[in-house]
C-alpha cells in the first residue's frame, strides 16, 4: 500500500438506500410502492421460506395490494442454469420489481435474474463489471444473514453450471435500490451459518481495506465494518441470542459490502473460490481459512493499514509486525467460530495444490491484491494452509 495509492483521484458509489430497524420487513410493501411496483417477483430459497421470512415479506407486499410470484428453485451457490430458470418464471409473470429475500444466494440470484430479464443474453455476458446493456428493473434486498454484503453492492456471484467456477457479475444498474436491515430476520440462523457468514464479512473488510483499488472513502467503510465485526462476532459466537451484537454484525456486513463495491477484494477470495468449485468447501470456511495466510503474504506492503485494523480492536502493533499479529488474531477468530483451520482437516489432498493454484490465478479478484501473486505464490499459499 503506497502513499500514491492513498492520495490518487477516486470515485465513490453508494446506490442503495438503507432502511434499518427491528421488524422493518413490515415496510416492504410500502417501499415497493414507492418504487412504483404493482407486480413483484420474490427470489427466496426454501430454507428462508421454512423460517417464515418469505411469508412475512409476501404478507407485507400483499398488504400494499401488490401481486407476487416466488422463485425458490436454487441452492447455496446459484448456478447459471438456476438463474435461467428464474428468468423464465419472471418472463411469464412480468414483474416490475424484484425482491431478493434471504442470504447472499437469494440476493445474487435476484440480481442474476434481473440481468437476464432486463438485458437478455447469458450470465457469461455480464462476467466482470459494467456489462449491462440498458436499464434494469428496480430491486429491493431483504437479507436474512449477515455476511455477504450483497445488499449494498452490485455484484452477483453466479456459478457456471458447466465447470462450477464462480463468476462475479456486477454493474451499478444491478445494485438494489433499497435494502431492509431487520435484525430479527437473522436470529433464525443456526450458529454455524452465523459463523460462516460472519467470517466472510470479516474477509471483506480486511481485503477491501488493502485492495489496490481502495480509496480514502472506501476505507471509511472497510474500517468501520471491521470494527463492528471484529468486536461483535465473538459475542455472537458466545451467545447467539445477543441481539445487539447481531445488529452490529449486520451493519458491519452492509458497510463491508459498500467497501467491496468501491474497492473490490483480493487473493483470499481468489484462493477460496477454487476450493468451493473443486471440493464444495463452503465459501465462509474457504475464505476464512486462507485469509490469515494472505495477510502474512501481504504484510511487507500492508503494515500500516493492518496496524490500523489492529488498533481498532485494542492491539497496538508496529507496522512491520502487524501482518503476523493480524494473522494470529484471525486464526483465533476462526477457531472461536469452530471452523477448520487447515486444508488437511477439510480432506483436501496436497496433490490438488497445482490445479487449485492454476484456478486461483484466473480469478478476477486476485488482480486487486496489494501484492501481485503468481501461480507459484498461490501454490505456496495453499501449501502454507495445509
Amino acid at each position: 500500500m503506497t502513499d500514491d495509492n492513498r492520495s490518487r483521484a477516486f470515485e465513490f458509489r453508494a446506490a442503495t438506500r438503507l432502511v434499518v430497524g427491528r421488524n422493518a420487513i413490515t415496510q416492504l410493501g410500502q417501499l415497493a410502492r414507492e418504487l412504483g411496483a404493482t407486480r413483484v417477483l420474490v427470489v427466496s430459497d426454501p430454507g428462508v421460506a421454512r423460517a417464515g421470512h418469505t411469508a412475512a415479506g409476501l404478507d407485507a407486499l400483499a398488504a400494499s395490494g401488490i401481486a407476487t410470484a416466488v422463485f425458490d428453485q436454487f441452492g447455496e451457490n446459484p448456478t447459471t442454469a438456476q438463474v435461467e430458470a428464474g428468468t423464465a418464471v419472471a418472463r411469464e409473470f412480468r414483474p416490475d420489481l424484484i425482491v431478493g429475500l434471504g442470504g447472499g444466494s437469494s440476493m445474487d440470484c435476484a440480481k442474476g435474474i434481473n440481468f437476464l430479464l432486463s438485458c437478455g443474453g447469458r450470465m457469461h455476458d455480464y462476467h466482470g463489471r459494467g456489462k449491462a446493456t440498458g436499464p434494469m428493473l428496480p430491486s429491493i434486498a431483504v437479507p436474512t444473514t449477515a455476511g455477504t454484503g450483497s445488499e449494498t453492492q452490485s455484484f452477483a456471484l453466479i456459478t457456471d453450471a458447466a465447470n462450477d467456477m464462480k463468476m462475479a457479475c456486477g454493474d451499478p444498474r444491478a445494485a438494489f435500490r433499497i435494502a431492509i436491515l431487520d435484525v430479527h430476520l437473522t436470529l433464525t440462523q443456526p450458529v454455524r451459518v452465523a459463523a460462516l457468514t460472519g467470517i466472510d464479512a470479516v474477509s471483506h473488510a480486511v481485503e477491501s481495506h488493502v485492495s489496490r483499488a481502495a480509496t480514502p472513502a472506501s476505507r471509511i467503510f472497510s474500517r468501520e465494518a471491521w470494527r463492528l465485526l471484529a468486536n461483535n462476532l465473538p459475542r455472537v459466537f458466545a451467545d447467539s441470542t445477543d441481539v445487539a451484537a447481531r445488529e452490529a454484525v449486520q451493519r458491519g456486513a452492509a458497510w463491508a459490502g459498500l467497501a467491496i463495491e468501491n474497492a473490490m477484494l483480493g487473493a483470499a477470495h481468489a484462493l477460496a473460490n477454487p476450493l468451493t468449485a473443486a471440493h464444495r468447501v463452503v465459501h465462509g470456511q474457504a475464505v476464512g481459512l486462507m485469509l490469515p495466510h494472505v495477510v502474512r503474504f501481504n504484510a511487507a506492503s500492508c503494515g500500516t493499514p493492518y496496524a490500523e485494523l489492529l488498533h481498532d480492536i485494542g492491539i497496538d502493533a508496529a507496522p512491520e509486525a502487524a501482518g503476523d499479529e493480524l494473522a494470529t488474531w484471525l486464526f483465533r477468530l476462526l477457531a472461536a467460530a469452530n471452523l477448520r483451520t487447515t486444508l488437511s482437516a477439510l480432506g483436501i489432498p496436497a496433490a490438488d495444490g497445482p490445479a487449485l493454484a492454476a484456478a486461483a490465478a484466473t480469478q478476477w479478484t486476485g488482480g486487486f491484491n496489494p501484492r501481485q501473486a503468481s501461480i507459484d505464490d498461490f501454490a505456496h499459499l495453499y501449501e502454507a494452509a495445509r
